[in-house]
């Protein structure tokens, strides 16, 4: 069932659009007989290269993204450690608020990433009141006693957390250029179109009735490529099945 669901998400409506019309400009070219023999090397040219240089630089930021999200979720499990071992004798109602403090920063993360770019600026700003807010309670670490080397590295895992978040953020706010996108989806929805008078000469050799075999074929493969790019494109979305998740259940019970 996870196959059937995957391919569904790759074939969709514009799939059956570009399929349509590229058989229609096969038909065409057949009806009034317009044959051509063009050059395949145009499609790994105009269309392969970009859209594969495309879902590798998509998936490296992903890749990028994971390994972000884990260095967060480690520090922060750090400072939970700590406000846990460090301390003694030991502070229960400690140790609760800086939990709860990393489990708002961590749900703050999520909502800041899953958002519209339209309206992050307000998650933005209320992520870093709760890091704010964190420094702070972690100031409390001197009350009971806590050396000048740990409370270095106490402010290092907060450090380390902000930097890692900025990084995230730059994944969120930039993705794979514009212009490079615009130009691949041209070439991606128009080949199959324009290329009817090939899918012509090609049939000659075919089977009667495999005349529109290839028009078929070739606009499944191209668009489906698109949609793969598309989903990889923001990793945040929670729309593709390759996304990354944030779960808040998992993340409490790490810290127990």
């Amino acid at each position: 069932m996870r196959i059937v669901r995957s391919i569904f998400r790759i074939i969709n409506y514009k799939t059956f659009i570009v399929t349509i019309l590229a058989v229609a400009s096969t038909w065409l070219c057949m009806r009034y007989n317009v044959v051509a023999n063009l050059p395949l090397t145009l499609v790994g040219i105009a269309i392969v290269f970009p859209v594969v240089f495309s879902i590798d630089s998509a998936y490296k930021r992903r890749e990028r993204a994971l390994a972000l999200l884990s260095d967060i979720k480690a520090h922060s499990l750090s400072l939970y450690q700590a406000s846990s071992d460090w301390i003694d004798p030991k502070n229960e109602g400690f140790k609760i608020r800086i939990k709860e403090k990393l489990m708002e920063i961590y749900a703050g993360i999520r909502i800041l990433l899953t958002s519209k770019n339209r309206d992050a600026r307000g998650f933005e700003e209320n992520l870093y009141d709760k890091l704010a807010e964190l420094s702070v309670l972690l100031q409390e670490f001197r009350k009971f006693g806590l050396v000048a080397g740990e409370m270095s590295r106490v402010s290092q895992y907060i450090s380390k957390i902000e930097v890692a978040l900025e990084s995230l953020k730059v994944i969120y706010f930039y993705r794979t250029p514009i212009t490079l996108r615009a130009y691949s989806k041209v070439f991606i929805y128009s080949f199959p179109i324009f290329y009817g008078p090939y899918f012509v000469y090609a049939s000659q050799d075919y089977t009667p009735g495999l005349e529109f075999m290839m028009p078929v074929v070739f606009s499944f493969i191209l668009v489906s490529l698109d949609n793969i790019q598309d989903h990889l494109e923001n990793p945040f979305d929670q729309v593709g099945e390759d996304d990354i998740k944030f779960d808040e259940e998992e993340f409490s019970a790490m810290m127990n």
